[in-house]
């Protein structure tokens, strides 16, 4: 059982701690503009593969990862392709998961695929937590089909001694997870419909979204 410590977010030790914490291969959860994210280290597999176990998450399904700012997304993906320069420019930061090629440096704990979901959170926290730690492979913050955690109550009522470290920022502004778009090939597949409607991304693509 892990010792799991709370700081708020408005607490001038929430980022220094969290670096440090996800610095080390430990876990943090915290709020986005959907719901509370539980977070590690991108490039550390053993933090990974501590993520599916917590969630009690199979390995068929991906983590995605956040990012704090546009730059952060060349180290993660293998190719930026027009399409994601569309919708990066028009969505992020906002509830839309892009899925494009992964880079070769990414552990395969993190996607058995040639694929990884990478989104821009439309939250100031979040964003000011990512330019300091870099990108953070990112889940919701519960048990796997329990749910979705908008507190963090609902954080420790699901995780409580399971994650080294709950930021807890209120509740949550969103109620439901990001919208997933697959834009790695042609054509372009929605895979989750969340606050971005299809209509909304065949508008602007001038394409159908199948």
């Amino acid at each position: 059982m892990t010792h799991t410590r709370i700081l708020t977010t408005h607490d001038p030790e929430a980022i220094p701690s969290a670096f440090e914490i996800i610095k080390s291969g430990g876990t943090i959860a915290f709020p986005t503009d959907t719901v509370y994210g539980l977070a590690v280290d991108p490039f550390n597999s053993q933090a990974i593969n501590h993520i599916y176990a917590i969630k009690e998450r199979s390995m068929e399904k991906a983590i995605p990862i956040l990012i704090g700012d546009f730059e952060q997304l060349g180290s993660l993906v293998s190719e930026i392709n027009d399409t994601a320069k569309i919708l990066a420019q028009n969505f992020w930061p906002g509830p839309l998961t892009l899925i494009l090629p992964k880079a070769l440096v990414l552990p395969e704990a993190l996607s058995l695929y040639p694929t990884i979901g990478v989104r821009m959170p439309n939250y100031e926290f979040a964003l000011n937590l990512m330019r300091r730690t870099g990108p953070l492979a990112t889940t919701s913050a519960n048990i796997s089909g329990d749910a979705n955690p908008r507190t963090g109550l609902d954080v420790l009522s699901q995780l409580g001694g399971k994650i080294d470290l709950l930021l807890d920022g209120g509740e949550t502004p969103g109620t439901i997870p990001s919208t997933v778009v697959d834009i790695s090939s042609k054509p372009i597949r929605l895979l989750r419909e969340g606050p971005i409607t299809r209509s909304d991304l065949s508008a602007l693509l001038g394409e159908d979204v199948l």
